[in-house]
């Protein structure tokens, strides 16, 4: 990103093209004079130590410098700038509800769009405290890990949107128990998780994840957006409302009984989020009483001056123009730069002068960042391979290290996204395969092993010669081939488990059957042959109601579970 930060001196620039106009006006005037004196052609054998061209190379090296100088001043700012500061803070996790039940808008403008409103202000509250964010639907992933960076955490807030999740429902066990992972390894120091959902929790185990995560030590606050009478669920683009399998309108409540019990078993507090600023009061108010520890932040800002490379470019210009007489050199006669034939190259040649005298390249980033790298500076060396990526997003080369540096950081979602990115526009394939493999590594340490062998698999076509990679596919496909024997094995477990548990309920039925028959027997006086009569015809009549009944049932419709995606 580039901007200026004082852009009201480049009006400064019009200044330019009147100073031409007035050397164009002079030069003009100057040959006119010069006609007086007889014919110009014969005037210039007369004059051959005056140069035609350098008094008008001189008069732009001028101009380009006074440009450049005004360019100063309005302060070009461009990419991002680290420091490391002392701070004391917290650390929060903030899981985010992006399901379709988020759309709802019994809460202005919507559930969701309220939800970064609020998440927007937290951040703004923020000043020595960590954050990091999270969405979740039926399922979740880290969508900034955490970090001291505001900017970016706004950034990456103004991209969330249900369509980011293939997956619908609301699975806040899972959001939960990803947030716990989400946190550094810091000790002593306060750990927020704060769910933002609509509390519709289709998969269960919340209270559970809750439990496990305050038994962490951290602290899991829930803030319930929309209302309890309902709302419906409006279609994106359509003007219509979202319908469950048997064509019904489909209402989304706030639960708030849930909510208030997975903020119990987390140890931290429900607030309902309404269209004021009472929840954003109470949420602050919550998160002061977590304890607070000074540690060592890595800070980026947005915009990184420079205005230093414009000043060198400009000091190089008024050197050059120095240099150059508005006379030929009689020690150099021979060398003419400013001939007809050779002026075009003069040009290039200051050209290339500006080009090399800029700011830093990419190049030059990636150079910063593998220095830091080797000596095992891992976040400034990703702080290099950034201002790369910015420099020149098509650069697979910052891409890749940049994938590495979050690899070795244990980011390994952003890290994976790094390498993607690097395969789409890497051409060299043995790099290209590098970038497959790192996949791969990184997939089969979390026991992701169809995804680790198909990265390998790619690794191994543009590389074939890769010993490591072959290598890890063999061990990756026993892994997961051990991994579906465990699986399937569990199950067959558990099958006969049940049969085992069939079998002894049903070998209890039949002992406990046979005791009462037998004690019947025993107990039962004899009975008349008009009893008995009387007992098969109640018989008989039972068993002729039972069959009705069921006839019944039969003919009523059958009850479905809808699968909902809300």
């Amino acid at each position: 990103m580039f901007r200026f930060a004082d852009p009201t001196y480049l009006y400064l620039l019009a200044v330019i093209p009147v100073l031409a106009i007035i050397r164009f006006l002079t030069y003009r005037n100057q040959k006119k004079r010069l006609r007086k004196f007889g014919d110009p052609k014969l005037l210039r054998s007369l004059m051959p130590d005056v140069s035609r061209f350098r008094p008008a190379v001189k008069f732009w090296i001028l101009q380009g410098a006074l440009a450049l100088l005004v360019v100063m001043l309005a302060r070009p700012q461009f990419g991002t700038k680290i420091s490391n500061e002392q701070r004391t803070g917290i650390e929060t996790i903030i899981a985010m509800d992006i399901s379709n039940s988020m759309l709802a808008e019994d809460i202005t403008p919507s559930r969701l769009d309220r939800s970064k409103m609020m998440v927007e202000n937290l951040v703004d509250h923020f000043t020595n405290d960590k954050i990091g964010l999270l969405v979740f639907a039926g399922d979740a992933f880290v969508q900034l890990p955490i970090t001291s960076d505001y900017v970016s955490a706004k950034m990456f807030l103004s991209s969330i949107d249900p369509s980011m999740m293939a997956t619908q429902g609301t699975d806040i066990a899972r959001a939960i128990d990803m947030a716990t992972h989400s946190f550094t390894q810091e000790e002593g120091i306060g750990k927020a998780i704060i769910v933002i959902t609509d509390g519709e929790d289709h998969e269960g185990g919340a209270l559970e994840s809750a439990e496990a995560a305050k038994k962490a030590g951290m602290r899991v606050y829930v803030l319930g957006v929309g209302s309890t009478q309902g709302a419906p669920i409006p279609i994106p683009g359509t003007g219509d409302y979202m319908k469950d399998n048997t064509g019904n309108t489909v209402m989304s409540a706030l639960n708030e009984d849930m909510c208030r019990q997975v903020a119990q078993a987390g140890g931290g507090a429900y607030i309902h989020v309404e269209n004021n600023s009472a929840a954003q009061d109470q949420l602050d108010n919550e998160l002061s009483k977590l304890a607070k520890k000074e540690t060592t932040s890595t800070v980026y800002s947005e915009f990184d001056e420079q205005f230093q490379a414009v000043a060198i470019l400009a000091l190089l210009l008024l050197i050059l123009e120095i240099c150059i007489f508005d006379r030929r050199n009689p020690l150099l006669k021979r060398l003419s730069l400013f001939g007809s034939k050779k002026k075009a190259a003069a040009t290039v040649a200051l050209l290339l002068v500006a080009v090399t005298a800029s700011a830093q390249t990419d190049r030059q980033y990636i150079r910063e960042g593998n220095k830091q790298f080797r000596v095992g500076q891992y976040d400034k060396a990703e702080v290099s391979y950034r201002k790369a990526v910015e420099k020149n997003p098509k650069n697979p080369q910052a891409a890749y290290n940049l994938g590495n540096a979050l690899m070795a950081q244990k980011k390994d979602s952003a890290a994976v996204q790094q390498f993607e990115q690097a395969t789409r526009i890497e051409t060299n394939p043995l790099r290209k395969a590098a970038a497959y493999h790192n996949m791969g590594v990184i997939c089969q340490t979390h026991k992701m092993y169809g995804e680790a062998i198909e990265a390998y698999k790619n690794a191994l076509r543009l590389n074939p010669n890769d010993d490591e990679t072959r290598y890890n596919l063999v061990l990756c496909k026993k892994q997961k081939q051990k991994q579906d024997q465990n699986q399937q094995q569990n199950q067959n477990n558990k099958d006969d488990q049940k049969k085992d548990n069939q079998k002894k309920d049903d070998q209890k039925d039949q002992n406990k059957d046979k005791k009462d028959d037998k004690q019947q027997q025993q107990q039962k006086p004899q009975m008349s042959k008009d009893n008995a009569e009387q007992l098969l015809n109640a018989a008989i009549q039972n068993e002729k109601m039972t069959q009705d009944k069921m006839k019944k049932q039969q003919q009523k419709p059958q009850r479905r579970n809808v699968l909902k995606n809300w």
